[in-house]
């Protein structure tokens, strides 16, 4: 076992940690291995042989858990939005309606029963280990999300990776209410329902159109501050920087947390809003390159982190059955919830397998764990941390590896039946599989 001594190595390690940030994706290209794969290694390897760093367990530092995580989907939500390039509308995101309205309660449904009946939670924990699993994440699913934001304004997403995109940028916010009955339901009691008038009017009604209200509005007072012809004649989107997009995500959330809405849900709406202010201006690729480097440095933290507590014994609780559990809900629960979803649809067959396949959990999915245990009363917070944390790691190692792989297969059939039917190569993002 090896012993280090003073700041200097933490201080090593965190330079290292932000290099490899910065050149994995490259590096990897298109292995079957994810930047979040390698992070999570190390983040195990490092604790394991350096146990004088601090413990990282989210037990002993609730308050750094729960603003990290929050931090990180923020500004993760930011750049999902930024990257969209297509416009919103109930046509065009029918895919997405389906993924939140049908998939996501299908799948919350699911896993409430299989905490409550097999892995024998009370009532409020087996609520609040479905909400906290129901988000898909904006933070470690970027193989398998729009990349980027394009000038053309004609540029069609391809609708897998548009509707994995969207359905995460929406459903990290809606996952809220279902925490917040969770915490009613843990503080007031399983056998009343007291709790529900509240909790409707006040946590979904009020919260919801709060988060979309402000996050709407602060996105078009962006838009128009920076695509007006005023703009244009002080040369504002010439001489801005990127950290613009910082400044956006938190005054969208602030705001609205201040209000007490759903800031997660303000920050996606208020991005989508201000890429729908001037579509094809190229000040939006300058946004989206500097939020997706900071996102890419927190989700190295967030994600060594979890490594160096599973190698500080994070999941020493887990069983057999939690273990079992855990895959159905990543290898059936939500691809069954997903297909049911979107079937029929405008997503051909294949297409609607791999939209249903990646609804990868991750920091999203920490953050509301966080979130409850300081709340509510939930008897055994690190059971359901360990349980939380076991998804989110066999969703970096299960999507991570099979991502790049599986959307290149879907690539390659979208080009094939483009050419069959006769459609451009700029066109064939619009083709269905």
């Amino acid at each position: 076992m090896l012993e280090f001594d003073g700041s200097g190595v933490v201080f090593a390690a965190i330079g290292l940690a932000t290099l490899a940030a910065a050149l994995l994706p490259r590096i990897l290209g298109r292995l079957p291995v994810s930047m979040p794969m390698v992070f999570l290694g190390a983040g195990i390897l490092g604790f394991a042989l350096m146990p004088n760093l601090p413990d990282p367990s989210p037990m002993e530092h609730p308050e750094v858990a729960l603003h990290l995580t929050e931090i990180c989907v923020i500004v993760s939500l930011m750049g999902a939005g930024l990257a969209i390039n297509r416009a919103p509308s109930l046509r065009g995101w029918s895919s997405t309606w389906r993924l939140l309205g049908i998939t996501m309660p299908l799948s919350m449904l699911a896993v409430g029963v299989l905490g409550w009946s097999v892995l024998s939670l009370g009532i409020a924990s087996a609520v609040l280990l479905a909400a906290a699993l129901a988000p898909t994440d904006p933070v470690l699913a970027t193989e398998v999300q729009v990349s980027e934001p394009v000038t053309d304004a004609e540029a069609e997403d391809d609708e897998a990776r548009f509707a994995l995109t969207s359905e995460a940028g929406l459903n990290d916010g809606l996952a809220f209410p279902f925490t917040y009955a969770a915490i009613a339901i843990s503080l007031a009691g399983a056998g009343t329902a007291s709790w529900f008038g509240e909790w409707f009017l006040a946590d979904v009604l009020w919260r919801l159109t709060l988060g979309v209200g402000i996050g709407y509005l602060t996105g078009r007072l962006l838009g128009k501050l920076f695509f007006s012809s005023l703009s244009e004649r002080l040369g504002l989107t010439d001489k801005a920087e990127g950290f613009v997009a910082l400044a956006a995500t938190f005054l969208a959330y602030g705001a609205t947390e201040s209000a007490e809405g759903y800031g997660f849900i303000a920050v996606f709406v208020c991005a989508t809003a201000l890429r729908a202010s001037e579509r094809a201006h190229g000040y939006h690729s300058v946004l989206h390159t500097f939020v997706e480097q900071i996102e890419r440095l927190l989700t190295v933290a967030v994600v060594v982190l979890l490594g160096g507590s599973v190698a500080r014994g994070a999941l020493d609780s887990i069983g057999w059955l939690d273990v079992l559990v855990v895959a159905v809900i990543l290898i059936v629960v939500r691809p069954v919830a997903g297909y049911i979803g979107l079937s029929p649809g405008k997503t051909g067959p294949k297409e609607r397998a791999v939209i249903s396949f990646f609804g990868v959990r991750g920091v999203g999915s920490l953050f509301y764990i966080a979130f409850a245990l300081q709340e509510g009363d939930f008897p055994g917070g690190e059971r359901l941390w360990a349980l939380t944390s076991l998804v989110v790691i066999g969703s970096i190692v299960l999507h991570g590896a099979t991502a790049t792989p599986i959307m290149a297969m879907l690539d390659r059939r979208r080009s094939r039946a483009a050419r069959r039917a006769g459609v451009d190569d700029d066109d064939a993002a619009s083709v269905s599989v």
